[in-house]
């Protein structure tokens, strides 16, 4: 019998965001904090992120949430997301497919009609209230680690664009956003390509640009996401946004890389930045519903819950709600002779410099690894 690794999963969809829940790796995660635990995942698990999320097992849409045990023994569970672009520390639809996996299987403790969880990230608690309706989480609100601006309307030279005014916030991860008329597009599905490749350009000149850094967590230092956003398009939503997440390397010299994929949720953290700049410029006031629409039509509701002190700065903590759907349960399965131990991608779907294994090579890494 061949030595054959077995790999439970959750998938679920959070407002479209597809999202594989590890709920059985957890114990490979090393550290006392989960900012150690963040910086060992970066460290010694990418093989495990791209066996998940590259082909033959995972696309270029998709993203997973890994359960790990708390390091604050007031929380319930711990979580790191495990994007195509890294491991990151929060994700606002990843944590909505992480509890819903987790109620729906009876992994926790559930009380119905409200179960009440607290989350360990590595930037901080996120309460969470899941309305329970025969076992199914129907509803899903977090109060989101504290939410601050790095800088509003900052100038940045996008090669092919000139330069634009952009805001760069975070929310759980720093985000760059602006308004899609700085950039000359509508956020209308049949305008994907262009908008891709717009935001795609904006985040790495403005990763290039600007110094960010957690001023309580040094190790969160880097733009990962760009926000594209603009009005509202459809009855009862306050806007539409196109967050792209990373599907490649993207080089400003060479446009042919300028790529990625959209999420396809509203954007948990995405939105919790995109509320705290509003709440920053007067727009948006404590307790007033934003709803946030992404490139689907799916929407999450987010307020503005109290104001918080980040270090010396000035921040908010947001409240988000949504919903998740639970799509499959999956075993997924390496042989120890498979060709691809740490998953593949090919340039017809996915950017460059993501890492590609080809049969030669994978041969090649596993002979040296006996030797």
């Amino acid at each position: 019998m061949t030595n054959r690794q077995l790999i439970q999963t959750v998938d679920v969809h959070a407002a479209g965001e597809p999202g594989r829940v590890l709920m059985g790796s957890g114990l490979r995660v090393k550290g006392e904090t989960m900012v150690e635990r963040l910086r060992y995942c970066r460290d010694h698990l990418d093989d495990l992120r791209t066996l998940i999320l590259q082909e033959p097992r995972g696309y270029p849409g998709l993203c997973s949430p890994l359960i790990v045990p708390a390091a604050d023994p007031s929380c319930d569970f711990g979580m790191i997301v495990m994007e195509q672009g890294g491991f990151r520390p929060m994700s606002g639809s990843n944590l909505i497919c992480a509890v819903t996996a987790l109620i729906e299987t009876g992994a926790i403790d559930v009380s119905e009609p409200v179960t009440t969880l607290r989350v360990d990230t590595a930037v901080g608690v996120v309460t969470v209230r899941a309305q329970v309706e025969d076992g199914r989480a129907a509803l899903i609100t977090f109060d989101n680690v504290p939410s601050f601006v790095h800088g509003l309307d900052l100038p940045l030279d996008v090669p092919g664009y000139g330069t634009i005014p952009v805001d760069v916030v975070f929310g759980g991860q720093f985000y760059v956003q602006t308004s899609a008329e700085h950039l000359g597009v509508e956020l209308e599905p049949a305008n994907a390509k262009e908008i891709l490749r717009a935001a795609a350009a904006m985040r790495k000149a403005a990763d290039d640009a600007f110094d960010v850094v957690h001023p309580l967590i040094p190790e969160i230092d880097s733009i990962d996401l760009p926000m594209i956003h603009g009005p509202a398009r459809s009855e009862g939503t306050h806007g539409r946004n196109a967050v792209v997440l990373p599907n490649g390397e993207v080089d400003l010299d060479d446009p042919s890389t300028w790529s990625g994929t959209f999420d396809r949720s509203p954007c948990g953290t995405g939105t919790s930045a995109r509320v705290a700049a509003k709440f920053a410029r007067g727009e948006l006031a404590i307790g007033e519903k934003f709803v946030h629409e992404s490139m689907m039509g799916t929407t999450f509701t987010a307020e503005v819950k109290e104001t918080a002190t980040v270090g010396d700065l000035p921040g908010i903590i947001p409240t988000i709600r949504g919903r998740g759907w639970i799509t499959g349960f999956h075993q997924l399965v390496l042989e120890s002779d498979d060709p691809f131990p740490v998953g593949y991608t090919v340039g017809d779907i996915w950017g460059q410099g993501m890492g590609r294994m080809t049969a030669e090579t994978a041969a090649t890494d596993r002979s040296t690894a006996k030797e």
